[in-house]
């Protein structure tokens, strides 16, 4: 039973579903929320198990995918330890449970985050993943709604502000998953997901990534002079906006599957960073 409940944890992807619920809570602290505790906690239990059960969807329509690839060929559906259906089921019933709880606190917070959820599983993953190297546009937008919706929960209504960050987060995305795409470069063909290096060529996606990592440093900047960011938080970000660029950078001029790697794994320190920021 132990073994089992941990395949269904990993049906969740629990860093992912962590950062994004991080960028929520961090949404929400940007506009000084003030509900009450009960609202806050359901709203994040609702957002919880709406991003879980998304992402175990995800990994139900993925499957096929997934066995041929060797990062994820030992994922739960793939090895067999979890059905498609069971998963299906499991994820149902989180999304459910969760917008049960997101609509009982706010209607317009529950809005934004199922338009996450239309935005990863119909338009990213059913619709333009295995058609288009544009998916990771789309996949950014679902990756946005967190923040935008902990915002929107503080204010009642959306705001450019939570656009804004939103948009951060869809500039962040390319240098999460380009990097991997690269290093995963021959899984991806095998598996007929028509990635941006695959298409356009790795020296492309390397100046993809620089472009964005540029944009969200600069907005990221521009929202912590809007909103009074200290002096402290401002330093700290330009520091880590420099490194991302220095990065970005070096991956152009040096590129490399160690480089790439550490470019994946500063861009979520980054961003975790930025929303550390907009919490305290």
């Amino acid at each position: 039973m132990t073994r089992l409940l941990r395949f269904y944890i990993r049906l969740i992807k629990t860093p992912q579903t962590a950062l994004l619920l991080f960028t929520a809570v961090a949404g929400y602290r940007s506009a000084g929320g003030n509900l009450a505790l009960l609202e806050i906690l359901v709203a994040l239990a609702g957002l919880l198990f709406t991003i879980s059960g998304t992402t175990a969807l995800n990994m139900v329509f993925d499957r096929d995918i997934d066995a041929i690839m060797e990062r994820t060929k030992t994922r739960p559906i793939p090895t067999g330890v979890i059905s498609p259906n069971a998963a299906f089921v499991f994820g149902s019933i989180l999304i459910v449970a969760g917008m049960v709880g997101n609509y009982w606190v706010s209607l317009s917070y529950a809005t934004v985050v199922l338009a996450g959820v239309f935005f990863n599983l119909a338009v990213y993953t059913l619709w333009l993943k295995r058609r288009s190297p544009w998916s990771i546009v789309f996949g950014g937008l679902a990756g946005g709604m967190p923040i935008l919706a902990g915002r929107t929960l503080a204010l009642g209504y959306t705001d450019w502000i939570g656009i804004l960050l939103a948009l951060v987060i869809l500039l962040w995305i390319p240098s999460h998953i380009l990097t991997l795409a690269m290093n995963h470069s021959r899984d991806y063909k095998l598996a007929g997901v028509p990635t941006f290096p695959n298409v356009f060529g790795f020296n492309s996606a390397r100046y993809f990534m620089a472009l964005s990592n540029l944009a969200a440093a600069g907005i990221m900047l521009a929202v912590f002079l809007w909103l009074g960011v200290a002096v402290a938080g401002i330093v700290v970000l330009s520091l880590g906006s420099l490194m991302l660029l220095g990065f970005s950078v070096r991956n152009i001029l040096h590129p490399s599957e160690r480089v790439n790697f550490t470019m994946f794994k500063f861009v979520s320190l980054y961003m975790a960073s930025a929303m550390l920021i907009l919490i305290l």
